[in-house]
């Protein structure tokens, strides 16, 4: 049984989008992975197909009804954790990333609106998470983040799965810069150290820069590898 995304949303047409295309598009055609849409309104009792209602206490906007949304929920089907793509939720981090592509699949509700109706986020214990600090027009963008982000640690979906072992995160780190040809470009060259042919030397080179770029770009990160580790300073020694 593939992995499968299921997802909720009042625009189903907004699916697969990017996700038809590159390694994800590749491996849901060859069917390592599976996508299923649920339209919310189908859910909604009225003629017109409503899914949010005013909120109680005044305030701008619209708020995703809790009946309708429980009603979908139920009738979606799918398997694997029920998250709701929310900008108040948790970070979402390649270690939680990892684990989802580990399980059977996830359940990603798409808010819209003002937001969705508190009560239905605990009766259905919604796991929230969150893109980063800002805010989209709707969920669904983040959903396709998560699921691309998934799909790709997929048995089979990359064609090196050695390669998923040096990118950003995988170590605690940010990835080390890359280059290829030409050597020399607009007055740049190519770092002496990746042409030398010692193996030994580039792992090192690599692991330095990693940790440079981590240590000044994100603070945070590097705080974590240092705690993970044990070391105090860095191992990195080798230059340009």
């Amino acid at each position: 049984m593939s992995w499968c995304a299921t997802v909720l949303t009042i625009f189903p047409e907004m699916l697969p989008g990017p996700l038809a295309y590159s390694l994800a598009g590749k491996a849901l055609r060859a069917g390592l992975w599976q996508l299923e849409t649920v339209d919310i309104r189908d859910f909604a009792s009225d003629k017109h197909r409503s899914v949010d209602d005013a909120p109680f206490g005044g305030g701008p906007g619209m708020v995703m009804r809790p009946d309708v949304l429980d009603a979908a929920i139920a009738g979606a089907g799918g398997r694997g954790p029920l998250v709701l793509l929310s900008p108040r939720g948790h970070r979402l981090d390649q270690r939680r990333v990892a684990e989802l592509a580990a399980g059977p699949g996830v359940r990603l509700v798409c808010g819209r609106f003002e937001g969705v109706d508190e009560r239905v986020i605990e009766a259905r214990a919604l796991e929230e998470l969150s893109l980063g600090d800002f805010v989209l027009s709707g969920g669904e963008p983040a959903a396709i983040a998560l699921i691309d982000a998934c799909v790709r640690l997929l048995p089979g979906v990359v064609g090196d799965a050695e390669a998923l072992c040096d990118e950003s995160f995988a170590s605690g780190l940010l990835e080390y810069p890359h280059y290829t040809r030409p050597r020399l470009w607009q007055g740049r060259l190519v770092p002496d150290v990746l042409i030398s042919g010692d193996h030994g030397r580039i792992r090192a080179w690599r692991q330095a820069e990693a940790e440079r770029l981590t240590r000044e770009r994100r603070g945070d990160l590097w705080k974590r590898y240092l705690a993970a580790t044990g070391d105090p300073i860095g191992s990195g020694k080798e230059g340009n």
